[in-house]
Formats: structure tokens, C-alpha cells, sequence
């Protein structure tokens, strides 16, 4: 394949990728399986034209050229993501120093986003319509092929091998503390921090004050919900929380979404009909929350990833605008 025929691939790959990658953490559970599977498609797509790639890089490297460095860092990124990716699909290693081989994988393929940028403006691959030949779309059609086989290659091994990989959940998460809630790891988002606050002085609002409840007032509610928590960091438990219904604490309030937000400031915004499937959860497993899991009341929204399942609530606040009015994934 030419050089700038596989330039191009790879970028299409590389932007393919991201695209998979981010709308599997958006998606509901009826998308996220085919999601993760093309994104596990296009990666192992790019590792297959890797060695068509290699003999480009000699080359280049050969030459003295402005943007080098540039082009270094964002080759060392892309290889330590797919290898982390790998690691993290075969279940061996759990943790790499403070980080889980997913969390390396997400974060390098991230920052590597920024090299790729410079890198495609320094190193221009302008499509042609040639590009588009019976010829080309059949290389390309092997290509996908092979990644294909690849795919169906590693998954044989897993299962055949019964490695931890074999058993991760669609999302690529991994089973950690179902049914033990003291086992289940203790994650946020970004620069959230663990909040510990009297029991005795806390209060739920609801609708901008109208209404509040204390600790007591929410678990008098009973209402009992078993949901599988499936956090992007990697794992996922699957708890019985006990709190009270959100259709139940907002009755007869009037607005097009609900916002729930933490004590930190972190919210996410619902569609009203979801009411009556979201939990304000003040216990896990039979005892209050923990201060790590969200005490003293966190949101149970079942079938959303974790990042929608907002900690140390204080405030419940229905407005007129619609629930997509914000962004895909939190950005603090």
C-alpha cells in the first residue's frame, strides 16, 4: 500500500477510534456492544497496517524534517495505548501503579489527540478521488477482514485459556465487589474529591428549596433497587441500593428535565419520564453509603455509565430545558 494511501487509513482509523471510544460511554446498553466491538475493530485494524506504517517512519526519520519530535511523542502514545488496551483485555494486570491499564489507555490516547493534530497539519494527506477505486475498497476490505480475525483470534484465546479477560463485561469492565459493597472501588470524576458531611445537618433540596429531606426522610421511603454500577474506569459491581424513588420526591413538580447535583458542583441533567427509574440511594448492600460510594445520598440511574451516577447529592432542580442541554461527559 503507498505511503500516503496509508497515511490516510490511519488517520480515518485513528479518528474512528476516538469516535467509537467516547460514544460507548455515552451509549445506552442496547448500542454500547456493537460500539466497543468497532472500536475494538479499528484498533486492531491500525495495529494490522502497522508494519506498512514502520517502513514510512524509516524513511522519514532518515530525512532531517521539521516536527520530528512531534511525530515521536505521538507514535509512543499511540503504542503505549494499544498496549495498554491489550493488557487491559486480557485481565493479567489490574493495576499499574495508581493507574488501571484502561485508565493508561484513555488517558495517552487523549493526550495523543494533540500530537495528532500537529502531526496531520506538518504532514498534509490530501484525499484523492482515486482513493476511492474497486482496487483500494478491496485492500480496505481485507483489512477489516484481518482485523476481524484478529478480533475472533484473541477472544478464542481468552476463552480457551479461561482468563479474566474472557469473563469482562461487554463494556470491558470487570466484575469488582458485586454484593460487597466494602469491596467496590472508590472512583469520581476528574477533580471531584471525597466529601464527608454531618449526617445530622444534611439535607436534601428538591426544586430549589421547596422541599428537603434528612438521611431519615429518604430511607423511610424503602424503595429498593438492584442496578449494576459499570464505572469507565474499568470494573463494575452489582449492589442492591435502597433510597427513595426520584418520581416520588419531585411529585407534581413541573419541568422538561431534572438536574441532580453534588455537593461539588457536579451535575447531570435527566429526562423527566426517567423519574420513576432513578434511585436517591442512601444505603448499598444493607448499610448507609460510605462516604467514598457517596454518602449520604447518591444517584442510582441504571443502564447509564458511571460518570451519570452523581455522588453526594444536595440538590434535585427541574427546569425547562431539554436533558441533552449539556455536555456529552462532564468536563470538571
Amino acid at each position: 500500500m503507498a505511503g500516503r494511501r496509508t497515511n490516510l487509513v490511519l488517520l480515518v482509523l485513528l479518528v474512528l477510534a476516538l469516535s467509537t471510544g467516547l460514544l460507548s460511554w455515552a451509549a445506552g446498553p442496547s448500542l454500547v456492544r456493537w460500539l466497543v466491538i468497532a472500536h475494538g475493530f479499528t484498533g486492531l485494524a491500525i495495529v494490522v497496517l502497522a508494519p506498512w506504517k514502520q517502513s514510512i517512519a524509516r524513511r522519514g526519520l532518515a530525512r532531517p524534517r521539521a516536527g520530528r519530535s512531534t511525530s515521536i511523542a505521538f507514535v509512543v502514545l499511540i503504542v503505549t495505548s494499544v498496549v495498554a488496551a491489550f493488557v487491559h483485555v486480557s485481565g493479567i494486570v489490574q493495576i499499574v501503579g495508581t493507574f488501571s491499564p484502561l485508565g493508561i489507555h484513555v488517558a495517552t490516547a487523549f493526550v495523543a489527540v494533540a500530537f495528532a493534530v500537529v502531526h496531520v497539519l506538518q504532514r498534509m494527506v490530501r484525499p484523492r478521488a482515486t482513493d476511492l477505486s474497486r482496487r483500494n475498497l478491496l485492500r480496505g476490505s481485507v483489512l477489516l477482514g484481518g482485523a476481524g480475525l484478529a478480533w475472533l483470534t484473541i477472544e478464542s484465546i481468552l476463552r480457551a485459556t479461561d482468563a479474566r479477560g474472557a469473563r469482562r463485561r461487554i463494556t470491558g469492565s470487570f466484575e469488582t465487589g458485586s454484593d460487597v459493597p466494602t469491596e467496590m472501588p472508590v472512583t469520581q470524576w476528574l477533580n471531584d474529591t471525597v466529601q464527608d458531611v454531618d449526617a445530622e445537618s444534611w439535607r436534601l433540596h428538591v426544586t430549589d428549596g421547596a422541599r428537603s429531606y434528612s438521611v431519615e426522610d429518604l430511607s423511610a421511603f424503602g424503595d429498593t433497587l438492584r442496578a449494576t454500577l459499570d464505572c469507565t474506569g474499568g470494573w463494575y459491581a452489582e449492589q442492591e441500593w435502597r433510597g427513595a424513588r426520584l418520581d416520588r420526591l419531585i411529585d407534581g413538580a413541573q419541568g422538561r428535565s431534572i438536574v441532580v447535583r453534588s455537593a461539588t458542583g457536579y451535575s447531570r441533567r435527566f429526562p423527566l419520564s426517567d423519574a420513576a427509574t432513578l434511585l436517591i440511594a442512601t444505603e448499598v448492600g444493607g448499610e448507609r453509603l460510605s462516604p467514598g460510594h457517596g454518602a449520604h445520598a447518591r444517584l442510582v440511574a441504571p443502564g447509564r455509565r458511571g460518570f451519570w451516577w452523581v455522588k453526594w447529592v444536595t440538590t434535585i432542580e427541574l427546569d425547562e430545558a431539554p436533558w441533552w442541554w449539556q455536555p456529552p461527559f462532564p468536563l470538571t
